[in-house]
């Protein structure tokens, strides 16, 4: 089974990035975490780029093939102002462009989010699990919210807190549990 995780940050020393890479570290036997990391190369969404009459945006093409050979996703997500972030929402908004068919549709999808604050993102989680949903993907029920990520991580971007690494394994064992029989019947 193959998760592509969207990290909705772009800076270099990203806690939700570095979530990610604790997910493919502690991924369940079998199953392969791949982390996505072009949403910085992605074009604003705009409808008249996304026709038939036009080329697909080349980054566009490679998140939307990406998302379609995935089996599930695992979306993290800080919180700016109390709500996922910009280039994550793009992102769905090329993925979910209806009028082409949405490459999130029946799509399983976890949801986890990061913050140095006390709320591990929660606001940003519930926003992109609405959002998600909208677009047509089947979204596993609970967040993954890790508050204070800045003393969950060392200063290397290795997750140290066993308390999260275990609860970041059973939302991956969930993930996966949920994307079974879409796995199989695919």
């Amino acid at each position: 089974m193959k998760i592509l995780a969207l990290s909705g940050s772009l800076r270099r020393e990203s806690f939700n990035t570095a979530l990610a890479r604790a997910a493919r570290d502690l991924a369940p036997d079998g199953v392969e975490v791949e982390i996505y990391h072009g949403l910085g190369l992605l074009p604003h969404y705009d409808q008249d780029l996304d026709h038939e009459d036009v080329e697909t945006p080349e980054p566009v093409a490679d998140l939307r093939r990406r998302i379609d050979e995935a089996d599930a996703l695992l979306v993290i997500t800080p919180e700016y102002n109390g709500t996922l972030t910009g280039v994550l929402k793009n992102a769905i908004d090329w993925a979910s462009a209806r009028h082409r068919g949405s490459w999130l549709r029946n799509k399983t999808v976890a949801i986890a989010g990061a913050t140095t604050g006390q709320y591990g993102a929660i606001w940003a989680q519930q926003d992109a699990k609405r959002v998600l949903g909208i677009a047509g993907a089947r979204v596993v029920g609970r967040e993954l919210p890790v508050s204070t990520a800045h003393e969950r991580f060392d200063a290397h971007g290795n997750l140290v807190d066993p308390l999260v690494a275990e609860r970041l394994r059973e939302h991956l064992a969930r993930l996966v549990h949920e994307a079974q029989p879409m796995h199989l019947a695919a």
